[in-house]
C-alpha cells in the first residue's frame, strides 16, 4: 500500500482490496467510537488494543511506512526517468486485479453489472474533469480534507488527484509546507471526519450490500486504468511555492496508442505482463496461504 500511494493514479485501497485485507481494515478503522474512547480513558489496555485490532493496525501501518521509507525515492526515480515502463509495469497489475477482485462477486446479478459499468465510469470521469478554480474557504477545505481521505479508502481512487480535481491540490501543498494552520486544521478535520464516518458507512454497506458494493469497487479500479495508461502525455502546471523551487503538478492526460515498430513499446508489453504475473503469485501465494491455516 505504501509503494502504491507513491503512483499517480494507484490507490492504496486498491492494493487492500487486492490482497484481501480491505473490510478487515475498514472494520479496524471503524472500532474507533465512544467505546474504544471509555476503554482507553479506563485504561483498560488490552480491551481497547482487541476492539481496534491494534496489532493488524500496527502490522499494516509499519509496513506502510517501510515501504515508503525504502521504496519512495526509487520509485520516483524510475517515474522521472522510465514513466512509461513504470506505468507499464502497473498497469498490468492492475488490470489482472479487476478480475480478480471482481471474482469475490459471489454471483454476478444485473444489479452487480450496473455497479460495476457505474463504478468505472465514475472513475473515468474524474480522470477526464478538468482541475476546478482553488478555493481557501473553511468549509470548502473541509470538504477536500473528507473527500480526500474517502478516495484514499476507496479503491481505485487517488487521494492526491482528487485534490488536484477540487483545485486545492497546491494550496494545501503549500499550506504544508508554510504550516498554514488556517488551511491544515479544517483539512484534518475533515480527514478524520471522512475518515471514521466513511469507513463506518463501508462497514454497513458490505454487510447489506456486500456483491454491489464490490463490483462497484472493482469498476473504480477498471476505470483507474485510464490514468495508469503508459502511452500518455502529462499536462502539467508549474506551482510556485514561497521559499521553495517550483513543482510540477499534473492537471490531466492527452492518450495515444503507441507505435508497434518502436522497441520500448514491446519493453513496456513485457512489463504490463510482468505486473499481471506479479498479481498472479500474489493471489496463488495467499490463496495457498489460506489453504494451510484451514
Amino acid at each position: 500500500m505504501g509503494a502504491a500511494n507513491v503512483i499517480p493514479g494507484v490507490s492504496g485501497g486498491t492494493i487492500a482490496l487486492i490482497t484481501g485485507i480491505y473490510e478487515r481494515l475498514i472494520n479496524a478503522i471503524k472500532s474507533f467510537d465512544i467505546n474504544a474512547l471509555k476503554l482507553l480513558t479506563s485504561r483498560q489496555w488490552r480491551a481497547f488494543w482487541s476492539v481496534v485490532d491494534g496489532s493488524f493496525l500496527v502490522a499494516l501501518f509499519a509496513g506502510i511506512a517501510a515501504s515508503i521509507i525504502s521504496l519512495a525515492k526509487l520509485l520516483e526515480f524510475l517515474l522521472d526517468e522510465h514513466e512509461m515502463l513504470t506505468m507499464a509495469f502497473f498497469f498490468g497489475l492492475i488490470l489482472l486485479s479487476v478480475y480478480f477482485v471482481g471474482k469475490t462477486v459471489r454471483q454476478w446479478r444485473p444489479t452487480c453489472v450496473v455497479m460495476f459499468i457505474a463504478g468505472t465510469a465514475i472513475a473515468v470521469g474524474i480522470a477526464l474533469l478538468a482541475p476546478a478554480a482553488e478555493n481557501s474557504s473553511f468549509f470548502y477545505v473541509f470538504l477536500c480534507g473528507i473527500v480526500a481521505m474517502c478516495s484514499m479508502i476507496l479503491p481505485g481512487l487517488s487521494g492526491s488527484f482528487v485534490l488536484i480535481i477540487m483545485g486545492n491540490y497546491a494550496l494545501i501543498l503549500a499550506a504544508i509546507g508554510n504550516a498554514d494552520l488556517s488551511i491544515l486544521v479544517p483539512l484534518g478535520l475533515g480527514c478524520v471526519f471522512g475518515m471514521i464516518a466513511f469507513s463506518h458507512a463501508l462497514s454497513w454497506i458490505f454487510k447489506k450490500y456486500h456483491d454491489q458494493t464490490i463490483a462497484l469497487m472493482t469498476g473504480f479500479i477498471a476505470g483507474s486504468l485510464a490514468i495508469i495508461w503508459p502511452w500518455k502525455n502529462t499536462l502539467t502546471e508549474s506551482l510556485i511555492r514561497e521559499g521553495k523551487p517550483p513543482k510540477e503538478v499534473v492537471t490531466g492526460y492527452e492518450w495515444y496508442f503507441p507505435a508497434l515498430s518502436v522497441s520500448s513499446t514491446w519493453l513496456a508489453v513485457v512489463l504490463v505482463l510482468a505486473g499481471g504475473f506479479t498479481i498472479y503469485f500474489m493471489e496463488k501465494f495467499a490463496g495457498d496461504g489460506a489453504k494451510a491455516n484451514a
